[in-house]
C-alpha cells in the first residue's frame, strides 16, 4: 500500500485540532476581564463599527461570488462544471468564514487585553496572543477541512488523479474573495488613517488615539478590518492556491513517488495546523522578558515541530530527503526575507533614519529618500527568491524534476502561516489595546504597559509582510508551473508521458516535449504582446486601489474638519464627536471603490485567453507575476519605512514631536500607509488570483480549441 495511506487520516485529524482549539481559546477569551465601563464603551464602538463593516461587506461580495458560480456552471466544459462551480462557492464562503471567526476574536480581545494591561503586561501579552491565534488557526484548519472534504467529495483518488483539478475552483473562490476583503478592508482603514492623522495631528495639534478625533474610532475598526480581515483573507488564499497547486505538479511525480506526491502538500499543512496549535500555547507572558522574546518561543516551538515532522514525511512517507532539504530551505528563506524587512524599515536601522533625519529639510526630501529605499529593498528580495528557486530546483537533480523542489521549498515557507498569522493579528488587537486606554483614561502605567504590546506588535506585523512577500513569490512560481503543465496534458502531452519525462530527466521519445517547449516561444508576437499586457495590470491596479484611498480619505477628512468647525465644545473635550459618520462614511466608500479593481483583476486574464490563447496567457501571467511582486515589495518596505520614520522622530530624534522633521514624518506615513496596507497586499492576491484563475479555465480553452499551436 502507498505509504502515504498511512498517515493520510492526519489531514483531518490536524484540521479538527486546529478548529478545535480555535474554539477552546476563544471560550477562554471571552471569560476574561473586560475592564470598566468606559473600556468597554469605546470597545463596544469598534465592535459594532467592525462587525458592521463586515456584515455589509459579506452582503456586496455575495451577488458576485453567485454571478461567477453561475457562469462556471454554465461555460466549464464536460461534467466538471458543477464541481469547479460548487468549489468556487465552498472556497468563497470559508475564506469569509475564516476571516468573520479572526476579526470577531480580534474585536472581542482587544479590550480584554487592555483590562489584563492594568495587572499584569504578561497576562495582557497572553491574552492579545491567544486572541491573534484564533485568526491563524481559522485559516489553517478551515484550508484544510476544505480541500480535503472536497478531495473526498469529488473522489480524488490513485483511480482517477485528473480529479484534483476539480479543486481549482476552490482556489479561485478563495482568491475572489480575499482579494475584495483587502482591498475593501484596506481601503477603509487607510481611509480613517490619514483623515485622522491629518485632521489630528497636523491641524488640530492632538495626539495620537485623541478621544475629540472623530476618525478615531473609525481607525481603530480599520485596524481590525484591513489588518485582521484583510491579511487573514490573504493568507488563506495564499494556501488554498498553493496547496491546490502542489497537488496538481505532484500528479506528474506518482510513478516516482506515488500517490504520496499529491497528498504530501496536504500533509504538509497538516504539520503547519499542528505546529501553530503548539506554537501558540507556547507563548507565555513574563515580567522579566520582552514580549517579542515570549512571541519567538512559540515561533521556535513551531519551527522545530515542523522540522521534526517534515523529516519524518520526506524519509518515510516520500523516501527521498532532498525533500527535506528543499523543506527546510523554505523555512530559511522566509527567515531570511523577514531580517531583510527589518532591515528596511527596522525603526533604529540606516534607512529609517535617513528618511526620519531628510524631513529636517521638509515633506519633499522625507519621500524622496523613502522612495528610494523602498526601490533598493526589492532589489535584494527578489534576488534572494529567484537565487532560492534556483537551489532549489537544482537540489532535487534539475531538469523538469526541479520542479518538486521549488514546490517542496515553498511548501516549507507556507507551513509557518499559522503562527505567523496568529502574531500579526496580535499587532492590531495590542494596537486596539493602547488605543481603548488612551481613550478611556487609564493612566501612563497602562498606557506604557500597552505601548510595549504596540511595538512587539509593529515588529510582527512587519515579519508577516515579508512572510506574505516570500509566500506570494514562491506559490506564483509553482501556480505557474501547475498553469504549464495542465496546458501540456491538455495540449496532447499525456500524463504517463509528462510524468516519465519529469521524472527520469529528459527521455523524450516521441518529441511532445519539445514541440510544447516550442510552443511557448518568446519571439512570438502574440507572447510578447501577452508579457507587456501583464506587465502594466499591476499600475493599473495599483492606481485604482491608490485613487479609492484617496477618495474615502478626501470625504473622511472633510467630516472631521466639519464636527471641528461644527459641533460647539467638541475640541476643548466637553461634548463626544460623531464617531459613527465616520464609520459609515468609510464603510460605504470602501465597499463601493472596492468592485472595479476587482473585475478588472478578473476580465483581463479572461480577455488575454480568450483573444490571445493560453500559451499568450501564459507569458501575461508571468508578466504581472514579475512586475507585480516587485512592485508590492517595493510598496510594502517604503510604507514601513516612512511609518518608523515618523515613530523614531516622535522617540524625541530630530526635534521630536511638533519639529519640522515630524510634519514631514506625518506626511511621508500618510502617503506611505495606503502603498503598505491597501496597495501592496492586494497585488499579492491578484497576482495568484489571474494564475488560479487561468488553470481552471484552461479546460474551457481547450474545448474551444484557442490557439494552441
Amino acid at each position: 500500500m502507498d505509504s502515504a495511506r498511512f498517515v493520510e487520516p492526519l489531514i483531518p485529524l490536524a484540521s479538527l485540532l486546529a478548529l478545535g482549539s480555535l474554539v477552546a481559546f476563544y471560550f477562554w477569551l471571552r471569560r476574561q476581564d473586560a475592564g470598566t465601563a468606559r473600556m468597554r464603551e469605546v470597545a463596544e464602538s469598534i465592535q459594532i463599527g467592525a462587525n458592521a463593516f463586515l456584515r455589509r461587506e459579506l452582503i456586496s461580495i455575495t451577488p458576485f461570488v453567485l454571478l461567477v458560480a453561475l457562469l462556471l456552471l454554465i461555460v466549464m466544459p464536460g461534467e466538471s462544471n458543477w464541481e469547479v462551480a460548487g468549489g468556487f462557492v465552498v472556497g468563497s464562503v470559508l475564506s469569509m468564514l475564516a476571516v468573520y471567526l479572526g476579526m470577531n476574536a480580534a474585536v472581542h480581545v482587544n479590550v480584554r487585553t487592555a483590562a489584563a494591561a492594568r495587572s499584569s503586561a504578561a497576562r495582557a501579552l497572553m491574552v492579545a496572543f491567544r486572541g491573534g491565534g484564533i485568526m491563524g488557526l481559522s485559516i489553517t484548519g478551515l484550508t484544510l477541512l476544505g480541500l480535503y472534504g472536497l478531495s473526498l467529495l469529488f473522489g480524488v483518488s490513485p483511480a482517477t488523479p485528473g480529479h484534483v483539478h476539480l479543486l481549482v475552483g476552490f482556489g479561485f473562490g478563495a482568491s475572489f474573495s480575499a482579494l475584495f476583503a483587502q482591498l475593501g478592508g484596506g481601503i477603509f482603514t487607510k481611509g480613517a488613517d490619514i483623515a485622522a492623522d491629518l485632521v489630528g495631528k497636523i491641524e488640530q495639534g492632538i495626539p495620537e488615539d485623541d478621544p475629540r478625533n472623530a476618525a478615531v474610532i473609525a481607525d481603530q475598526v480599520g485596524d481590525n478590518v484591513g489588518d485582521v480581515a484583510g491579511r487573514g483573507a490573504d493568507l488563506f488564499e495564499s494556501g488554498a492556491d498553493i496547496l491546490i497547486g502542489a497537488m496538481i505538479v505532484g500528479l506528474a511525480f506518482t510513478p516516482r513517488y506515488g500517490w504520496a506526491a499529491v497528498l504530501f502538500p496536504l500533509l504538509s499543512e497538516a504539520v503547519g495546523a499542528i505546529g501553530a496549535v503548539l506554537g501558540v500555547l507556547a507563548v507565555r507572558g513574563s515580567e522579566r522578558r520582552s514580549p517579542l522574546f515570549s512571541m519567538n518561543v512559540g515561533f521556535l516551538a513551531t519551527g522545530a515541530f515542523c522540522l521534526l515532522s517534515y523529516y519524518l514525511l520526506a524519509t518515510c512517507v516520500m523516501r527521498d530527503v532532498r525533500i527535506f532539504y528543499c523543506l527546510v530551505l523554505g523555512l530559511l528563506t522566509a527567515l531570511a526575507v523577514t531580517l531583510l524587512v527589518q532591515y528596511y524599515t527596522g525603526i533604529t536601522l540606516r534607512p529609517v533614519r535617513e528618511i526620519a533625519r531628510g524631513g529636517m529639510r521638509g515633506v519633499a526630501t522625507n519621500l524622496i529618500y523613502g522612495f528610494a529605499w523602498g526601490m533598493e529593498s526589492a532589489v535584494a528580495l527578489k534576488i534572494l527568491v529567484a537565487v532560492v528557486n534556483v537551489i532549489a530546483f537544482y537540489l532535487m537533480g534539475g531538469g523538469l524534476a526541479g520542479v518538486l523542489g521549488i514546490t517542496a521549498a515553498t511548501l516549507g515557507i507556507l507551513v509557518m502561516k499559522g503562527i505567523i498569522m496568529a502574531a500579526d493579528a496580535f499587532g492590531p488587537i495590542a494596537d486596539n489595546a493602547s488605543g481603548i486606554a488612551e481613550m478611556a483614561g487609564l493612566g501612563p502605567q497602562v498606557r506604557h504597559a500597552g505601548d510595549a504590546l504596540d511595538a512587539a506588535g509593529n515588529i510582527t506585523k512587519a515579519i508577516t509582510k515579508g512572510y506574505s512577500m516570500s509566500a506570494a513569490l514562491m506559490s506564483s512560481v509553482v501556480i505557474l508551473f501547475a498553469y504549464l503543465l495542465s496546458a501540456a496534458q491538455l495540449a496532447g502531452v499525456s500524463g504517463e508521458h509528462l510524468s516519465s519525462f519529469v521524472t527520469f530527466g529528459g527521455a523524450d521519445p516521441e518529441g511532445m516535449v519539445l514541440r510544447l517547449l516550442r510552443s511557448l516561444n518568446l519571439a512570438h508576437p502574440l507572447n510578447i504582446a501577452a508579457l507587456m499586457i501583464g506587465s502594466t495590470i499591476p499600475f493599473l491596479f495599483t492606481s485604482q486601489a491608490m485613487k479609492a484611498v484617496g477618495r474615502t480619505a478626501y470625504r473622511m477628512v472633510e467630516e472631521v474638519r466639519r464636527q471641528f468647525r461644527e459641533i460647539p465644545g467638541l475640541l476643548a473635550g466637553r461634548v463626544p464627536p460623531e464617531y459613527s459618520t465616520c464609520v459609515d462614511i468609510g464603510t460605504a466608500h470602501a465597499l463601493r471603490e472596492m468592485i472595479l479593481p476587482t473585475l478588472v483583476g478578473v476580465a483581463f486574464p479572461v480577455a488575454v485567453g480568450f483573444l490571445m490563447g493560453p500559451w499568450a496567457l501564459a507569458f501575461y501571467l508571468i508578466g504581472v507575476k514579475v512586475v507585480g511582486a516587485t512592485l508590492a515589495i517595493f510598496m510594502f518596505n517604503a510604507g514601513g519605512a516612512w511609518d518608523n520614520a515618523k515613530k523614531y522622530v516622535e522617540e524625541g530624534n530630530f526635534g521630536g514631536i511638533g519639529s519640522e522633521a515630524h510634519q514631514a514624518g506625518i506626511i511621508g506615513d500618510t502617503f506611505g500607509d495606503p502603498l503598505k496596507d491597501t496597495a501592496g497586499p492586494s497585488l499579492h492576491i491578484l497576482i495568484k488570483l489571474q494564475n488560479i484563475l487561468g488553470i481552471t479555465l484552461l479546460p474551457l480553452f481547450y474545448a474551444l480549441g484557442l490557439k494552441w499551436d
